[in-house]
């Protein structure tokens, strides 16, 4: 990996990219420590006391703004649900699945549909953060519209710095804002883990153990099985078409980390609502915070259980069998030993499905393997989530730089 950045940083172009990328991500960080006004930051200590509420979990994507109140607070959370709504709503209207296939120019469509989606989403969200963040006696028309505004315009702003750095930058812009608020608050985790009261043997099997799940998930994040695929020959005019052999790439994680940030904007919603009703000592509530905090037995069960769902069903939006039998029969193709059509995407789903619950349990035990950790009393609290993502975006990265490299540097058969 080393290797690919130092052969990128000594082409001229691939250079002003990267650079162009970081300055980007210097402006997020430097905007992550602009308050906003009229805000009293300390009201979400109580909310931000655990990651198991949705304030924890934006707090961790949003680098800290939201602890600090900053005009990223909201972080690049509102597009990434305004994402996630919109596949959803392809699947289920008609007239957006037509909109999805129509090429280059339905995509645009559909973006600037989540656009709109994410701020009508962020006003809402900052709407609910004001009522917490400012007091009673200075509520008003004036700060309310000042506060909600600033919010909805940071979020406005990070969502074009995402588009800025895919179109001249290197990566997926959106996941490298994600990849450098959940990097930004490691030194101060490692920091709080050195000088704090910890024991040493206990901090050295923390850091082997994140050391194999990185290798691991690098490992299932490039797994893949390969379903072999053969043209026949065809004969037009005094040519001969086909007969080359080839496979369809099945990957083992296909869905990547969607499946996690939907379990646990699922799970977050109990946890978030009794902390807002002001869960007691005992009584309903208490019980619930008591059920959906990471700690408990329950909450590892049902997490574990949600992420396989989620791991199916994003799989099935992503990945179509019954399409893929299809092109293979228009072009001529066809499994060895299957039939075209209906045999043949019946044998490609058994296969993903099998696949698909590798992924899944995969990602279901890395997710829920702090919660494991957390019995040791560590402080170095680096949840299973954050390190799926971060990994699968450095990969992404440095894949994206390569492919770059590979296209400046192939000389093709003009020679």
């Amino acid at each position: 990996m080393f290797s690919i950045l130092k052969n990128a940083w000594k082409i001229p172009d691939l250079r002003k990219k990267i650079l162009y990328t970081v300055l980007l991500l210097i402006v997020f960080r430097l905007g992550a420590h602009i308050p906003v006004p009229f805000a009293n930051p300390g009201a979400l200590d109580y909310y931000l006391s655990g990651d198991n509420t949705l304030f924890g979990l934006a707090n961790i994507m949003s680098g800290n703004a939201l602890q600090q109140f900053t005009i990223f607070a909201m972080g690049i959370t509102p597009y990434i649900n305004s994402s996630i709504i919109m596949q959803l709503l392809t699947v289920a209207i008609p007239a957006l699945e037509r909109m999805s296939k129509e090429g280059e120019e339905g995509k645009k469509k559909i973006a600037k549909l989540t656009r709109i989606v994410t701020i009508v989403l962020a006003f809402v969200q900052g709407a609910g953060l004001y009522m917490m963040v400012v007091s009673p006696d200075m509520q008003s028309a004036t700060t309310f519209f000042t506060v909600v505004l600033t919010l909805t315009a940071g979020t406005a702003f990070l969502m074009w710095l995402g588009e800025q750095i895919n179109e001249k930058g290197v990566g997926n812009g959106i996941s490298l804002i994600i990849f450098a608020g959940i990097i930004s608050g490691a030194p101060s985790a490692i920091a709080g883990f050195i000088y704090g009261d910890t024991n040493w043997i206990i901090f050295a099997l923390v850091v082997l153990v994140i050391l194999i799940t990185i290798g691991f998930i690098v490992l299932m994040n490039n797994a893949e099985r390969r379903i072999p695929v053969q043209y026949a020959k065809r004969v037009v005019g005094r040519k001969m078409y086909g007969g080359q052999s080839t496979h369809v790439p099945i990957k083992v994680a296909m869905a990547g980390v969607m499946p996690i940030i939907f379990a646990v904007s699922i799970m977050a919603f109990p946890a978030t609502i009794a902390q807002m009703l002001g869960g007691a000592q005992s009584g309903f509530w208490a019980g619930v915070i008591r059920v959906f905090s990471p700690g408990s037995a329950w909450y590892s069960i049902i997490y574990f259980v949600l992420i396989i769902l989620f791991t199916y069903f994003y799989t099935e939006i992503q990945f179509n069998p019954v399409e893929i039998a299809n092109n293979m029969k228009n072009n001529g193709g066809f499994v060895p030993g299957l039939r075209p059509g209906k045999p043949t995407s019946d044998f490609i789903r058994m296969v993903l499905n099998r696949i698909t619950l590798i992924g899944a349990v995969f990602i279901a035990l890395i997710a829920v393997a702090p919660t494991l950790l957390s019995h040791f009393d560590s402080a170095f609290a680096f949840g299973g989530s954050s390190l799926i993502i971060v990994v699968g975006v450095a990969i992404e990265t440095v894949k994206q730089i390569e492919s770059q490299m590979l296209m400046r540097h192939y000389k093709g058969f003009l020679e």
